[in-house]
């Protein structure tokens, strides 16, 4: 790849061409151009020629590429209006559908960098013409999307029709099942790439490993890496966060140091997953001494660093040092930081300060629209019964349209995902389930295991929190894995948000009762839980 200085001398040179040889220029020569603008660190200077030259007489008549390459440079900007604008024009050009179908899965790109999937699927739908590219571009679509489960049935209909997957498609149906957390259909994809040939390539035995790692085969990811000829940043980093998010943060940390050593330059991912393997811990000392050692690698902190170290201090119980590092910070903090300081304080017990700082530093004012912020601040009140305040910060929710995000869980039963919302009973085998959930609480109750009900910070009666303890989702999951998976079978859940302490609990003592081995990977981190006891140590 061209270094990008040398690509914006080269755009220059080509737009100086171009002028000087208007009104006539050709379309290759402007599609040259435009083509060293948009891979630019300037793309937005493409569109601008592209205005520059339709708003004179004898323009170059743009084609296929040249939509392409504006495109992209829309795309790079994350900018809708231009798309759209791009659109139109290509909807009222002369280019005949049968050979316009580069330009339109350029359109289904575009679209999908701006996390746009009804538009995206639309412009694919109506494609005459559909090739490798445009079922690519539309799961990535899907997956960017945060609907995995989509992505994997158009990777299906793909297949249904007589189209043979690249390694571009690889990696992003991978994407998908690693956020399923769909082993079988990881499996299957891996068989269809060795049988492809190209499962070896680094992109796709990258997205393998990762696939892997995420689906809770950490053995499988480690024997994809050690496995690859040739590793790259990549590679490497996406086996640390594996280790790392397994809780095994100290192999995480030596196979760091031995990237380092093997002369494989670290990128802000590699540092931000080291920081995660400390943070798994609370190695603060670890912690800041990769932190302030960055500068060897040629790299600044950026915002996600400066997330990673406040989060090791505060869950370490480091919460002055903490509030200290964030207001040191050189650039503007943002209500992820305050949130994860407001919650380290209140979890270490110190409501006082979490208190203090939502009232210095109002998260509603940063952030409006995330409802994480909500739900901590109700936690707050909650914890110490300030229940006035609480249902203010619920009526501001409700005017300003705001829902909560619910609990879910998925499981995967003989190769399909089941999902469960916290509190629905919309599963066909709802019965069956809570039946079972009665029988393991019976269980619970007679090995002396107590429902945390601090954990419910609804103003009500115990008994009735103890209620919405058991409807939460890894609970319904948990229950579904217990009926159809033979008991030699490890049951995996996948839950979006962070497990609470109550469920954390109770899983541990279901490991030992039923002999059998739990793993769930919620929003932080894996849990592996095995007769008793949690892979983390109670430190999430």
């Amino acid at each position: 790849m061209e270094p990008a200085t040398t690509t914006v001398s080269h755009a220059a040179q080509l737009h100086a061409h171009l002028i000087k040889t208007a009104p006539h220029s050709d379309s290759y020569l402007a599609n040259a151009t435009l083509r060293a603008y948009s891979k630019s660190p300037h793309p937005d200077r493409a569109l601008h020629l592209f205005l520059h030259l339709h708003s004179r007489p004898l323009a170059p008549i743009p084609d296929r590429f040249t939509f392409s390459f504006l495109l992209s440079a829309a795309a790079r900007l994350r900018s809708y209006a231009a798309g759209r604008q791009l659109h139109a024009v290509l909807l009222k050009s002369s280019l005949h559908p049968s050979s316009s179908h580069h330009s339109l899965n350029s359109l289904i790109f575009f679209y999908s960098s701006c996390r746009l999937l009804l538009p995206a699927l639309q412009v694919f739908d109506e494609m005459v013409q559909r090739d490798v590219v445009s079922w690519t571009s539309a799961i990535a679509a899907a997956v960017d999307a945060d609907l995995p489960g989509d992505a994997l049935n158009l990777f299906d209909s793909m297949l249904a029709d007589g189209i043979p997957p690249n390694d571009a498609t690889a990696v992003v149906a991978l994407r998908a099942c690693a956020d399923l957390g769909a082993l079988a259909a990881g499996r299957r994809i891996h068989r269809i790439a060795r049988v492809e040939g190209f499962s070896s390539i680094p992109n796709v035995a990258t997205a393998l490993l990762d696939m892997y790692a995420k689906c809770g085969r950490i053995e499988f990811a480690e024997d994809m890496f050690d496995r690859m000829p040739v590793k790259d940043v990549f590679a490497w980093t996406a086996m640390i966060f594996g280790l790392a998010n397994h809780g095994r943060s100290r192999e995480a940390l030596d196979l760091f140091q031995k990237m380092v050593e093997m002369g494989v330059r670290p990128d802000d991912r590699t540092i931000t997953a080291v920081l995660c393997a400390c943070r798994s811990k609370g190695w603060v000392a670890e912690g800041y001494r990769v932190y302030n050692n960055m500068h060897k690698f040629g790299m600044r902190p950026r915002i996600q660093h400066y997330g990673c170290m406040v989060d090791l201090l505060a869950r370490a119980g480091f919460l002055d040092e903490a509030e200290g590092f964030i207001k040191r910070m050189p650039v503007e903090s943002d209500a992820v930081l305050w949130r994860t300081l407001i919650w380290a304080s209140k979890f270490h017990g110190d409501t006082e300060r979490a208190e203090r700082l939502m009232e210095e530093r109002p998260l509603l004012e940063m952030d409006s629209s995330d409802i994480g912020n909500y739900v901590l601040m109700g936690n707050v009140f909650g914890s110490v019964g300030k229940w006035g305040k609480k249902a203010k910060v619920r009526e501001t929710m409700v005017r300003r349209r705001v829902g909560k995000l619910p609990g879910c869980s998925r499981i995967e039963v003989n190769g399909m995902i089941h999902e469960f919302e916290a509190g629905n009973s919309g599963h066909p085998d709802a019965r069956m389930i809570h039946e079972k959930w009665g029988e393991v609480s019976e269980k619970l109750r007679l090995e002396g295991y107590s429902p945390i009900v601090s954990e419910v910070i609804l103003d009500m009666e115990d008994e009735e929190k103890a209620l919405q303890l058991n409807h939460h989702s890894e609970k319904l999951a948990l229950a579904f894995g217990l009926i159809n998976k033979s008991p030699e079978e490890e049951i995996l859940i996948v839950k979006n948000l962070r497990s609470c302490q109550d469920c954390h609990s109770a899983m541990k003592v279901i490991s030992r009762v039923y002999d059998r081995k739990i793993t769930i990977r919620d929003r932080i981190k894996f849990h592996h839980f095995s007769n008793g006891f949690c892979s983390c140590g109670d430190y999430w």
